[in-house]
């Protein structure tokens, strides 16, 4: 426990989930813990506010729907709001019509404008894809070896040229491990056991997370690494190329615009509608009132969503990963590994996409490394998760 060493002040950089979650297990044993955020909010990239407008709650760097396996982590966050069921049905628009996604039977069939049973559209899926492909190389031999051209090219190739700014052909194959396909009706684009969305918002989670007499949250301030030395330990959730002032270069991320549009009534009736065709310049439009359906309102408001390479004052949203980025990421890994009493969390001090719940677990796993450290008199590593 605390009471039993000096390690008494620690310094959390980031008031996301990663942040906040270490930050109040830290303090519930004892610890007075300081979080620094650049940002004048908390909640990260799960930011949600009202619009002042229309009084819709808005997701403000994108749509966030909470899904996960973990009944731990399902528990942990209804601690601090209630979750409301949402099953995230996704469409996408491909030559002017409207299809389901993931690819199920109901897509295949409007597609092909069939009337296959299950057995059949398996066994039609397995005559038009690529078996001349064995051993897949890329994204887009992956995808052509298990759905065929005609679906690789309706739902994944503009959609992914546009995402990520790259052919398919230069992406790695594991991006695609386990191709979203289903030969039923299902239509919930996840699987998780766990889905749902808090009744107040993500910001208002993550703010009951750090009300704690233990914890201090300064807003809009830039941590630099030399203020580390004022406390015992600082966990680091920011950019972790940042934190060595890009000594090996910038990490490479793609980032995100956002249109928003004011209408009257459903423009779209659906939360989230991707767009396929690469000649349509945006990858989806989102309209956020259908994020919270136990609500009503009159007026809505979509946000058109456009993807592109992040520039140095950006918002790093998707790591890219590529070779030469992980062979820049392989170098920071050895400069963090230098450092005393630091340790890097989250989506940007590992580098890694991170869904909501695995950064929730992520952090109470480190928080309780910290706690195991200190109570055997161990070093702490400097990364609970390798980054590669």
């Amino acid at each position: 426990m605390a009471e039993e060493n000096d390690m008494r002040k620690i310094g959390v950089v980031g008031a996301g989930f990663s942040g906040a979650v270490i930050a109040r297990e830290l303090a519930l044993n004892g610890y007075e813990v300081t979080v620094f955020d650049s940002r004048t909010h908390v909640a990260g990239n799960c930011h949600t506010e009202r619009d002042k407008q229309t009084n819709i709650m808005t997701h403000k760097y994108g749509p966030h729907i909470f899904h996960t396996n973990n009944e731990y982590v399902w528990n942990y966050v209804q601690q601090f709001d209630k979750f409301q069921p949402f099953v995230n049905r996704v469409k996408s628009v491909y030559n002017g019509r409207v299809y389901s996604l993931p690819i199920n039977l109901m897509t295949i069939n409007t597609f092909f404008e069939k009337n296959f049973n299950p057995k059949e559209a398996e066994l039609f899926i397995s005559s038009i894809s690529d078996k001349a492909i064995h051993n897949p190389q890329n994204f887009e031999e992956q995808a052509l070896r298990f759905v065929g051209k005609d679906l690789y090219e309706a739902f994944f190739k503009g959609y992914t040229e546009k995402q990520w700014g790259l052919s398919p052909r230069e992406l790695p194959a594991s991006i695609l491990k386990r191709l979203p396909i289903r030969f039923n009706y299902d239509d919930n684009y996840y699987s998780s056991r766990f889905q749902g969305i808090p009744e107040n918002g993500y910001t208002h989670i993550v703010q009951k997370i750090l009300e704690h007499s233990n914890i201090t949250v300064l807003l809009g301030i830039q941590f630099s690494r030399e203020q580390s030395i004022e406390f015992d330990h600082v966990f680091y959730s920011g950019p972790i190329d940042s934190w060595f002032g890009w000594s090996h270069g910038r990490l490479g991320y793609r980032t995100l615009d956002f249109k928003k549009e004011y209408h009257s009534g459903d423009y779209q009736g659906n939360a989230v509608i991707n767009y396929g065709n690469k000649d349509i310049p945006f990858t989806r439009v989102s309209e956020h009132k259908h994020f919270s359906p136990w609500e009503q309102h009159k007026e809505t408001i979509i946000y058109k969503e456009y993807s592109r390479l992040c520039g140095d004052e950006d918002i790093p949203y998707y790591p890219i990963r590529l070779n030469n980025d992980k062979g820049q990421l392989l170098k920071y890994i050895e400069l963090a590994e230098l450092e005393e009493n630091i340790t890097f969390v989250g989506r940007l001090g590992t580098y890694r996409y991170l869904d909501m719940h695995i950064t929730i677990e992520e952090a109470l796993q480190a928080a309780r490394a910290y706690l195991d450290c200190q109570k055997r008199n161990n070093k702490m590593p400097s990364f609970c998760v390798s980054p590669v």
